[in-house]
């Protein structure tokens, strides 16, 4: 079995040591294992991008003497490394599935949903697509 860890930072700040420590838990193990560590852009959250934060992600790792082995910069072979670059990806899983009538499309508006999951919680259930449309 072929280890594969990852480091998916949010541009959204600056390095952290809690980012690091979790970091250095998968770059020791990866290490250890003779695996790969992925540096995989987690860059969904448009609204609270910070400019640079992810070269300072990449400077303090470097720093910190972490290195991965797949990334936005590195390449390799499960790229794109960007989250947000993958979305035409996970568009076509998504429509393969409804093609296939394993998924389908949900027409309800966001308030109804919104009032479904709160009545959920309300009785403490799990929250989840009530099937009515």
């Amino acid at each position: 079995m072929t280890v594969r860890v990852r480091f998916a930072p949010s541009p959204t700040g600056s390095l952290h040591i809690g980012s690091v420590r979790t970091t250095l838990y998968n770059y020791l193990f990866a290490k250890q294992n003779k695996g790969t560590l992925v540096l995989r852009v987690e860059d969904t959250d448009q609204d609270r991008l910070v400019e640079g934060a992810i070269d300072s992600i990449y400077d303090g790792l470097k720093w910190l003497g972490i290195d991965w082995d797949e990334g936005p910069r590195e390449g390799g072979p499960h790229a794109p490394y960007i989250q947000s670059q993958r979305l035409p990806m996970y568009q076509k899983a998504a429509q393969d599935l409804v093609d296939a009538g394993a998924a389908y499309y949900c027409f309800c508006s966001p308030e109804r949903l919104a009032a479904m999951r709160a009545q959920q919680q309300a009785r403490k259930e799990i929250t989840r697509y009530d099937g009515l449309h």
